[in-house]
This record gives structure tokens, sequence and C-alpha cells, in this order.
């Protein structure tokens, strides 16, 4: 195969690691391929809290830009970075099988401090969806931002005089980085289609689009196709705290959601098991019913405070 695709990715451990599981798939084809870093806008910009950035597709954007203007063929993503709307002419082209899925804490010295009701524990994290539901448990509490690639948080986290720090699993683990202090967050549900990587090319690209097609791992495009459809429907983005996990046992889809307000103190959520053959629309009916419950109203809060 003469054509060499060019697969874009951001420059971070992590997204290398994500762009090799790529780039192997692909060469066991037979294809031949080249990687290439791109630099994006949350990669640059490491101190505005992502909340008050307020744009969608922070991290996806100059790979999006570099795919339609041809330096690349396809791009590679944490799948919960990518926006519910993606820009007209690129399309997904796989989405591969799905990796851990759930929240963990990297604490200082010890957990004892979860036990402490009145101690005011100082936690780390940048996404909101995060510091929701950490602030639904803990009230009490301080939450501080915490921005950059995995290892710049961890370093932050070791320099600053914070009792823990929350990060995903996935990105922990895949780079064999997850420090022995640390607790898996079982209470906290994650954010939708969290754990999974896609690729996405040009919609008219049949030769990566076939390339990529033979990895897409079906099981996980449906659980995180019912994910962001609940967010999308939710009309939610990076900023607003809305949690969402699929899967799939015994041909029965289980899903739940939730949406929070920002300070944790409005809380809506809901559970459905569906039949397989049901459940493509499982992410939009479970939507609305968050909405009809009175869930627009704490959309409608967060909209203003934006």
């Amino acid at each position: 195969m003469d054509k060499v695709i060019r697969i874009g990715t951001r420059e971070s451990q992590l997204a290398l690691w994500q762009a090799h599981q790529v780039n192997d798939l692909l060469t066991a084809q037979g294809y031949r391929t080249e990687l290439v870093p791109i630099k994006s806008e949350g990669d640059i910009d490491l101190v505005t809290p992502l909340y008050e950035i307020g744009v969608q597709g922070i991290f996806t954007k100059s790979l999006d830009l570099a795919l339609l203007n041809n330096r690349i063929d396809i791009a590679v993503h944490s799948f919960k970075d990518v926006p519910t709307q993606l820009p007209k002419q690129i399309v997904h082209a796989a989405i591969l099988k799905r990796g851990p899925v759930k929240d963990l804490l990297v604490y200082k010295t010890n957990t004892d401090f979860l036990d402490q009701p009145g101690y005011i524990a100082n936690i780390a994290t940048s996404s909101v969806r995060r510091k929701a539901q950490w602030l639904r448990r803990y009230p009490q509490h301080q939450l501080h931002n915490l921005r950059g690639n995995v290892n710049t948080r961890l370093q932050k986290m070791a320099n600053e005089n914070w009792d823990g720090a929350i990060f995903a699993v996935a990105g922990l683990e895949r780079i064999n980085v997850r420090p022995a202090t640390s607790i898996d967050l079982d209470w906290m549900l994650p954010a939708p289609a969290q754990g999974a990587v896609v690729t996405v090319c040009r919609e008219d690209d049949t030769f990566c689009r076939e390339a990529c097609a033979v990895f897409n791992h079906e099981e996980t495009a449906l659980a995180t196709h019912i994910e962001r459809e609940f967010l999308r429907t939710l009309m939610g983005g990076c900023t607003t705290p809305i949690s969402a996990y699929a899967y799939i046992q015994n041909n029965t889809v289980h899903f739940s959601g939730e949406l929070c307000s920002l300070d944790g103190t409005g809380f809506f959520s809901i559970s459905r098991e569906v039949p397989l053959a049901q459940a493509q629309h499982l992410g939009q009916e479970a939507a609305e019913d968050i909405m009809a419950q009175g869930g627009a109203e704490i959309v409608a809060q967060i909209r203003n405070a934006k």
C-alpha cells in the first residue's frame, strides 16, 4: 500500500500512547503510517480553567483544522474531549475497544480526611463534572483548578499543599504513572465516552474510513453513542456537569446518567435497562426524562452562569 496514512495527535504522553495504538492497528493490516504531533489550544493555555474558556473542542480544534487543510489524514482523540457536533466534512472513522472508565483520587498522605466531616480538604481538578460531584458528596471541601497533561498535573499535585486531586483511571494507567497513593472513586459517574479512544477523518476519504473500520469496536461504539446522545440532548459540553455510563451485558444495555448544578446542590439521576435491540435512542430518552423532572432549570442556570 503506497499511500502513507498521516496520524494527527496531540503531543502529550497519553495522546501519543493513543496514537500509537491506532498506528499499530493500521500497520498490522499492512498500511504505511506516520505520526504528526500537533499542539492544541488546550495544551497551550494551562492556566485558565476549562469552564472559563468555555470552548467545546478546545483539545480537538487544531487537529480538525489540520484534517480539513489536508496536513493529516486521521486524528486520534480521547473520545470524551470530542464535541457531540463534529465539524462539517469530518466523521468518526473508528472507536477503539474501551479501557477503564472510572475516576480516581490521588491523595497526598492518606484518605482519613474523607471520613472527617469537619475537615476542609483541598482537592484539585479541572473538570466541572468532577467538581460538582465532589461538592455534592463533600460540600465543605475547597476545590482548586488543575490543568495540563497527566504528568504536569501529577507534578503540580506533588508541589501544592493539596490533600488530593482527581484523575481518570485510564489516563494514568495507560502510561503507567498511577501512584500507589490512589483509590478508585466507585461512586463517581464518569464523563460520557470516558476511557474510549476515537479516530476521525475527512468524510470523503474512503481509503482511511475503510482502513479504520476494521478495528471499530461495535459494543464500545454503541455505549458511547448512547452516552454522547444523553450529553447532546442535555446540550452539555466540557463546561457542564453531566455524567453518563452505558454497558452491555446479556443482550441488555445498562445505562446511568446524571446532571448536576455547578455547586453540586442540584442533582438529577436516571438509570435504565433496555434490550439491546431497543437501545438506539436510549440516551436521548433518558435526557428528556431528566429535563422533564426539572433538569431543564439546572441547564438554564448553567447557561446563565456562563
